[in-house]
């Protein structure tokens, strides 16, 4: 939805407390919302002056946000996230009757975020951002039903304890220090975290505006009709279960695009077809891939949500019939930015997850005890399966 200024006004009204500073809980609670819906949308609050106040701009932000520093606010007015009357201030702006002021704000400290001592696989980690491969049922962040065991309490715990230095306020300073993106709590790997808050702002800028690169691997149930499919269908909420979305074509429904590419087809002796397929995301719907994959016929495997069969080492050809992929194989691969501080090209590949690896194997495996050679040449594929771990 367009964020119009009567949109802003609405929200500023909600979000203004007592003596017009800006409310921390309710600010809050808004991003909350949004984190349940898969919403990066920053929330943006609009502000106009009704008399001449010769102050400053950081000073008078100051007193409207409270839970920011003057230094926080400085660095927004840098990152060109506080605008007056639509144009791109200095801190020391001095304002005047009729100024409009529209300011993008960060999540407020929540005072919840206890460090834990939580092991994170680091792919990368400089002064500015941190690349995890997270784990499958790891949360990203905490929410009312989770307040530890995420991503965010093992990040503080790294940055009081390991990384030290300015690290240990983005913990203080963040309800999700540096959380720009998110994973599926089921969906396991590359995850970038920014460690400062010009990091943070700049790489929240890159996803926004889909510059990001962004690739996934899937092992899905029987074999798509085509090497690479381009599914158009636009999402929204499931009309008749809360927790879940799907294809609406109404006015609900909005535009969602993922380029879905084979890289091998499998084949066991009982017939039963698998594949693994690598997505592109051109968009970032709330469980985009798996609604897809599913409205195509070809689940996820282990995707109970969304059509998908938990499985067996015995359903892929092994031994065991004991369920061992009892979650959605779906891998977050590769993952494609430009570094905020410097802007240089950099491209991340997270080790495929033990299970996924495991599934594939044995369907490899599988397949050419069948004389059929599993690998399939589809255009415009980025993964290097072996450096994934394949």
């Amino acid at each position: 939805m367009e964020d119009t200024p009567e949109l802003r006004a609405a929200r500023t009204e909600a979000l203004l407390g007592d003596g017009g500073a800006v409310n921390r809980d309710a600010l809050f609670a808004i991003y909350e919302e949004n984190a349940a819906k898969d919403d990066e949308t920053p929330v943006t609050i609009e502000f106009e002056l009704l008399k001449d106040l010769e102050k400053r701009l950081d000073r008078y932000m100051v007193d409207r946000v409270p839970f920011l520093s003057r230094t926080q606010i400085q660095r927004l007015i840098e990152e060109e996230a506080i605008t007056v009357n639509g144009r791109v201030p200095k801190s020391s702006t001095k304002l005047r009757k009729g100024d409009r002021i529209v300011a993008t704000l960060p999540p407020p400290p929540s005072g919840a975020i206890a460090p834990e001592d939580i092991p994170l696989d680091v792919i990368f980690e400089d002064n500015a951002i941190i690349v995890v491969n997270k784990p499958a049922g790891l949360i990203v962040h905490p929410a009312r039903s989770h307040k530890s065991g995420t991503l965010v309490n093992a990040l503080a715990w790294r940055f009081k304890y390991i990384s030290g230095g300015e690290l240990s306020k983005v913990g203080e300073e963040y309800a999700r220090p540096g959380i720009v993106h998110r994973l599926d709590k089921f969906t396991s790997g590359a995850i970038v975290s920014a460690k400062n808050d010009t990091a943070h702002w700049r790489l929240g800028k890159q996803f926004e505006m889909r510059r990001t690169d962004k690739r996934y691997l899937a092992l899905v149930h029987g074999h798509p009709e085509r090497d690479v499919e381009n599914i158009d269908f636009p999402l929204g909420k499931h009309p008749l279960i809360k927790e879940k979305y799907a294809v609406r074509f109404d006015d609900t429904g909005k535009a969602s695009v993922t380029i879905a590419r084979v890289r091998e087809r499998y084949m066991t002796k009982r017939g039963a077809k698998y594949a693994l397929v690598e997505l592109e995301l051109k968009t970032g719907r709330t469980h985009q891939i798996r609604v897809h994959m599913s409205y195509l016929g070809t689940s996820i495997v282990g995707d109970d949500m969304y059509g998908g069969k938990h499985s067996s080492e015995r359903d892929f050809d092994g031994e065991s019939d004991a369920i061992f992929f009892a979650r959605q194989a779906l891998h977050a691969t590769t993952l494609g930015i430009r570094h905020p501080m410097t802007e240089e090209p950099m491209m991340f590949t997270a080790p495929i997850a033990a299970d996924l690896a495991r599934a594939i194997s044995l369907l490899r495996a599988a397949t050419c005890a069948l004389g059929i050679d599993p690998v399939v040449i589809a255009p415009g594929t980025t993964i290097d399966l072996a450096a994934a771990g394949l």
